[in-house]
């Protein structure tokens, strides 16, 4: 890489961290590159990305930006999960972690807050940004459910009451 891709690549990735929500530091040494396009595509279905940088650079590129806390984070071989989504990239990285020891998160950064790696793990517990949508569409229209019944309940309990009058003078 020569001096031009380097600062085309340091710009880039600090776009990349100016509009991320959520970055994920973690170590890869051992995955193969099998596990690693498996990890790749699983942030993809998730909304993130997942970036490995050079150290030096990735530290370059958090300057000026509200990550900057986690530069000490970048030691060893080190990989990059963001995601726009608050939860998405700390999510996906957590269960890539449990069914894979090779993958070791070491912390990250949400917003202008540092994570260590059980606040990482912590956040990954929070339900998504769709599944809270989700969640607050099922809230509104439950009492609009309810609602419904109680107003048709009535006029259920007359037909029946007049159906049974019918039957009986029927009958009479």
């Amino acid at each position: 890489m020569d001096r031009a891709e380097k600062r085309e690549f340091v710009t880039t990735l600090n776009e990349t961290f100016k509009v991320s929500s959520t970055i994920v530091v973690a170590h890869y040494a051992g995955l193969t590159v099998a596990q690693m396009n498996d990890y790749r595509s699983k942030m993809r279905e998730a909304g993130g990305s997942v970036k490995v940088a050079k150290n030096r650079l990735a530290k370059i590129a958090l300057q000026g930006t509200d990550a900057e806390g986690i530069s000490n984070l970048f030691e060893g071989q080190t990989l990059i999960a963001y995601s726009s989504d608050p939860v998405a990239a700390a999510k996906v990285t957590n269960d890539f972690a449990k069914t894979n020891d090779k993958l070791v998160i070491l912390g990250g950064a949400m917003g202008a807050s540092t994570l260590d790696a059980d606040g990482v793990k912590a956040l990954a517990t929070m339900p998504s940004l769709d599944e809270l949508r989700a969640k607050l569409v099922g809230m509104i229209q439950t009492p609009a459910t309810r609602i419904a019944g109680v107003v048709q309940a009535p006029a259920a309990q007359l037909a029946r009451v007049f159906g049974a009058y019918a039957k009986k003078d029927e009958a009479a």
